[in-house]
């Protein structure tokens, strides 16, 4: 059999099935991103809905079954025969959050000599459990392959979470006087403002949160994506719709509404506001690297069985802070994500205690070493065996 050097370009298959939200996609996309630049991978990216990778990259035709974006092939996957029957397989094969790839793709692979390395990518936690689970292989019942499960996480033991190598230095390039002028059309906001970036699901507490900023002593500048919270901040301003470039005020509230943010330059929104509400996976992975203040709204799931990963996540993220700042962090994302009714001002009491812990946080995360690194050297040891 022969075998892969470990330092030729390897290429690579990303098989993505966008769920209901961007979340899949975001990761996936970012990753083969990384991949590409960083790494001198060839990669090819499966799609199944190419209108909604459209909005993340505007680049992306939603009309053709196959294109290049950004250095990436793109994939329209829809019939899944013609991946394995005329296609050639690659010598890494990503299937992304349990996505399934097609039998004859499978059935392929298994022919290939070399074998692929086969690659399950998980959801990100930061529950404990995950660096148990992290890299252990699963032969599969019919082929002579194995796969392994590789586990996005906040801990060590776990494959950690996307980071480009030149994000802190474009981080600190960022003019946020730019980014105003250009995204919101007015001069960035003196100190005396807190400035608020809310990307978040349908939340029943948007409206008990707005009005405290409404009502309060310091005036909130508020930057709204659109999205699918902006129907309810239309609903509370009574205003038709929050489409892009909309403002709304009340009170010591001032709202600008934003275009959709493609994901290239999503970051420098969370670097342009003094915390961000964010959403998901991507985006909360982001939030951790702005090293701002954030506040989490995880995806819901039935039963409750998103609040164990909610607490997990902020049991990594407050585990140096005073028990008082604790408290108060696990109350407002709990009220955030469906459990209580937030309370600003208690919550943002704390608010030099976040800005502190979000520099030394983002700090501990990179120890871990980022996802895209650690999966390359996972795949170079699993070739030079």
């Amino acid at each position: 059999m022969t075998t892969l050097a470990a330092n030729q370009e390897l290429a690579c298959d990303i098989f993505c099935a966008v769920v209901d939200n961007f979340g899949d996609i975001g990761v996936c996309w970012r990753l083969a991103r990384q991949l590409h630049a960083e790494h001198g991978w060839r990669v090819r990216l499966f799609v199944d809905d190419l209108t909604v990778f459209h909005a993340l990259c505007p680049d992306v035709d939603a009309t053709l079954p196959r294109q290049e974006a950004m250095g990436i092939a793109i994939e329209h996957w829809r019939e899944p025969a013609h991946a394995g029957d005329t296609l050639a397989i690659a010598d890494v094969v990503i299937e992304a959050f349990a996505c399934e790839l097609p039998h004859a793709y499978i059935a392929a692979m298994a022919r290939r000599d070399p074998k692929p390395v086969w690659i399950n990518l998980e959801y990100l936690s930061g529950e404990d459990w995950v660096a148990d689970f992290h890299m252990r292989p699963s032969p599969h019942p019919r082929y002579p392959l194995d796969k392994s499960f590789f586990f996005p996480g906040l801990g060590k033991g776990t494959g950690g979470v996307l980071k480009e190598r030149d994000l802190d230095a474009r981080r600190e390039r960022f003019d946020a006087n730019a980014w105003w002028r250009e995204f919101v059309g007015i001069e960035r906001p003196g100190g005396e403002h807190t400035v608020v970036s809310l990307f978040a699901y349908e939340n029943p507490a948007v409206d008990a949160l707005l009005a405290q900023w409404r009502d309060g002593d310091v005036p909130v500048v508020l930057l709204v994506p659109e999205g699918r919270i902006s129907g309810a901040v239309a609903r509370f301003f009574d205003v038709p719709n929050f489409i892009a470039g909309t403002t709304a005020r009340a009170g010591a509230l001032e709202a600008h509404a934003l275009g959709f943010v493609e994901q290239t330059r999503f970051d420098e929104l969370l670097w342009a506001a003094d915390i961000n509400f964010v959403r998901g996976e991507d985006s909360f992975v982001r939030a951790q690297w702005a090293m701002k203040p954030f506040v989490w709204h995880i995806y819901p799931q039935a039963d409750d069985a998103h609040l164990p990963k909610l607490d997990a996540a902020l049991a990594h993220y407050t585990r140096t802070l005073d028990p008082s700042a604790r408290e108060a962090a696990a109350r407002f994302w709990h009220a955030w994500n469906g459990v209580g009714v937030p309370d600003w001002a208690d919550f943002w009491a704390h608010r030099r205690e976040w800005e502190r812990r979000a520099v030394k946080w983002a700090k501990e995360l990179a120890g871990i070493g980022d996802l895209a690194g650690n999966l390359a050297a996972h795949v170079a040891s699993r070739i030079s065996r």
